[in-house]
C-alpha cells in the first residue's frame, strides 16, 4: 500500500506536528447509557489492538485519562463541577464551540516526552450526531484521538469507510498509518516531516 503520510500531520499553518499516547489508555464516558459505554471502550480495545497499545482500568498520575462527555447542549461543559479545573480554559472555550455551531472538539494533554497522557473528547448530539450508529460514532472519535492528526487530515473524508453490509471500519490507509506509528522504534512525538518518510518505510507494500 502506497500512503501519502505527510498530510496527516502537516497542519493548516504548515507545520508538522504528530504524538502518541506514551502511557496506557483508562477510559471513562459520560451522559450515556452503559450500553454505549461498552461500545466505546470496544472501539478502543480494537484500535489499541491495532497500535500494538495498553489499555488500563486506571491511569497512576490521573486516574482516567481518555473522557468522552455526550451533550445536549454546550452550555452543560459549564455546568458540570470542578471540570473548569480539568480544562481551565473552558470558559473561553464554550463560548466559541457555541458560536462555530460546532457538535465535536477534542483537548489533548502532553507529558514531558511530548507524548499524549490525556484526551478529553466532547460531543454534542446535535440532530446530525444523534443519526449517527453509536459504534460508528465511537469507532470515529476512537481513531481521531488515538494519535494527533492534523487539524485538516479529515476535513474532507472521515477516517472511517462503509462495507457493503452498511458496517463502518477503519480505512485501510488510516489504519496502517495508526500501525507503523505505534512502531516501538518510532518516537512518540515528531515535528520534522522526516518522521512520515519513517512511518510511510513501515506501511506494507503490495506483495
Amino acid at each position: 500500500m502506497t500512503v501519502d503520510v505527510a498530510p496527516f500531520f502537516t497542519r493548516s499553518d504548515g507545520t508538522y506536528l504528530f504524538a502518541c499516547w506514551g502511557r496506557p489508555i483508562a477510559p471513562v464516558a459520560f451522559g450515556v447509557e452503559d450500553e454505549t459505554v461498552s461500545v466505546l471502550k470496544g472501539a478502543i480495545e480494537a484500535v489499541c489492538q491495532l497500535a500494538g497499545h495498553e489499555m488500563a482500568e486506571t491511569d497512576p498520575d490521573l486516574g482516567v485519562n481518555f473522557i468522552v462527555f455526550f451533550l445536549r447542549e454546550w452550555q452543560e461543559l459549564l455546568d458540570t463541577p470542578n471540570l473548569d479545573k480539568l480544562i481551565p480554559e473552558l470558559d473561553q472555550l464554550v463560548p466559541r464551540l457555541r458560536d462555530a455551531e460546532a457538535n465535536q472538539y477534542r483537548i489533548f494533554r502532553f507529558d514531558e516526552a511530548g507524548g499524549i497522557k490525556a484526551c478529553f473528547v466532547f460531543l454534542k448530539m446535535d440532530a446530525v450526531m444523534s443519526e449517527v450508529p453509536a459504534d460508528t460514532l465511537c469507532l470515529g472519535q476512537v481513531v481521531q484521538s488515538i494519535v494527533l492528526w492534523s487539524d485538516e487530515a479529515f476535513l474532507n473524508a472521515s477516517p472511517l469507510a462503509l462495507t457493503g453490509d452498511n458496517v463502518a471500519i477503519l480505512r485501510p490507509d488510516v489504519s496502517e498509518i495508526i500501525r507503523a506509528s505505534y512502531d516501538p522504534v518510532m518516537p512518540v512525538t515528531a515535528d520534522d516531516p522526516s518522521h512520515a518518510l519513517r512511518v510511510q518505510a513501515r506501511i506494507a507494500k503490495p506483495s
